[in-house]
């Protein structure tokens, strides 16, 4: 099946997951297209709203992407691209930087020991029991309470919601506007091409809307297409780690963790399991998968971006025949190819009209993990929905991850069901309490 390259079938093992070098590398080329607007995102976020150098964060995305994804496939052998997170990044910027006025090189900190604790976590394979005694219902409200956060991002940041004194927020009452009539342009192009399975909708329809906007006048024509990378001096090894040990950031470290944690699980069973890659419900080499993205986080920190993750956009390369680290590869081999398409880049991501809408359909598809709660029981349903709604009304996901670890406990006591809690949640839930009591609002 891959006869002319012996060594990539072995190392692969491209006969035995009966795929072969050309469908591996469609597939690692689907899943590349799916994903590549966190290109455009993750600067936009980190550099022009988190006060980063965008440029720089565009290569720490670009570069820390393809080393995560590379290791994914080489480590593990499985067709799962990584980059920084979406909701995390948000966090980062939104909570972390901006709201609590952390500077953007303690919040890399916070990110680097993140993965630091990641990879221990990995190594000692305690991992296993965090994952396994955090009920299930919160994990999902985490991932819908991150989606509901982002899509409130895409619409303030679009100005189609904006502040308001009677209400605090209200939708814009000038939706006329160009750039607001343009983001709803990009919004509905993007949803139809959803709607109709087009591979690479997000991507593409960010670059439709970037062109109508460049014809209608509203959005200036980038200077050109190629160019050499930008300097990744301003971000690189630039993380504060001291001062990110300062007790008042536990929360912002335990944030970062939590997610990345809980997120690369569900995107490895998620993506295995479409794949048919699952033994007996079990995924092999999970501790080398789980090692490539701690590794991933620990090199995109000291890059200059937020946490990278496993991307459930890998379903897309999935879908397309990728079944090995063959497809991981050549996703990899595109992010580093990107890195000479700045000036498109940097023409685009700066425009809200354009990241907005994809911002939106993100949440939108993490916001499909409330199907899992069980909102027929009020101990599980209060703090999964107290967790959901407190990430946009506090615009923070620490807030929503804290109320709703320390309601969950004392939901379940009233219950009666206190035994179905492990010590661990009520450490949790200690630990919250004590840092609202002394430190204030996360």
């Amino acid at each position: 099946m891959s006869k002319g390259l012996p060594g990539l079938d072995r190392w692969f093992r491209l006969t035995e997951s009966g795929t072969n070098w050309r469908r591996e590398v469609l597939a690692g080329t689907t899943t590349f297209l799916t994903m590549a607007y966190i290109l455009l995102v993750n600067p936009f976020m980190l550099g022009q709203e988190g006060g980063m150098d965008f440029g720089a964060v565009f290569v720490a995305t670009a570069i820390a992407s393809a080393i995560g994804t590379l290791l994914m496939g080489l480590l593990a052998n499985y067709p799962i691209a990584l980059a920084p997170g979406m909701g995390l990044n948000a966090y980062f910027t939104y909570t972390v930087v901006q709201g609590m006025g952390v500077p953007w090189q303690t919040a890399l900190g916070a990110v680097f020991i993140s993965g630091v604790i990641f990879l221990l976590l990995t190594a000692t394979r305690i991992r296993e029991m965090i994952i396994n005694v955090i009920p299930s219902g919160m994990k999902h409200a985490v991932s819908a309470g991150i989606g509901l956060f982002i899509a409130f991002i895409g619409l303030k940041n679009a100005q189609i919601i904006v502040g308001s004194e009677a209400t605090f927020v209200a939708l814009n009452p000038d939706l006329l506007q160009k750039d607001i009539l343009l983001t709803l342009f990009g919004l509905v192009v993007t949803v139809l091409l959803m709607i109709r399975k087009v591979k690479g909708a997000v991507l593409l329809g960010m670059l439709v809307t970037a062109v109508v906007g460049v014809v209608s006048g509203v959005v200036a024509a980038p200077k050109g297409i190629f160019s050499a990378p930008p300097s990744l001096a301003p971000t690189f090894l630039k993380m504060d780690i001291a001062g990110a040990l300062d007790i008042g950031l536990f929360t912002v470290i335990f944030a970062f963790l939590f997610v990345d944690l809980f997120d690369t699980a569900g995107t490895l069973v998620g993506v295995s399991s479409q794949a048919g890659l699952l033994k007996d419900n079990k995924l092999p080499r999970a501790g080398r998968a789980l090692m490539a993205d701690s590794l991933a986080t620990i090199s995109g920190a000291a890059l200059g971006t937020s946490t990278v993750t496993s991307y459930i956009e890998s379903s897309a390369g999935v879908a397309a025949g990728g079944r090995t680290g063959l497809t991981a590869v050549t996703t990899a081999g595109w992010f580093l190819i990107a890195l000479f398409f700045f000036p498109l880049v940097e023409s685009f991501a700066s425009v809200a009209a354009i990241t907005s809408p994809a911002l939106i359909i993100v949440g939108v598809l993490m916001a499909g993990s409330l199907r899992e709660i069980d909102w027929k029981d009020l101990s599980e349903a209060v703090p999964a929905f107290l967790t959901v709604l407190m990430m946009p009304m506090s615009f923070s996901i620490a807030t929503g991850i804290a109320v709703g670890f320390i309601l969950y406990p004392i939901g379940k006591i009233f219950a009666g069901k206190w035994r179905q809690v492990h010590p661990i949640m009520y450490v949790l839930a200690v630990l919250f309490i004590t840092r609202f009591a002394f430190l204030g609002a996360i």
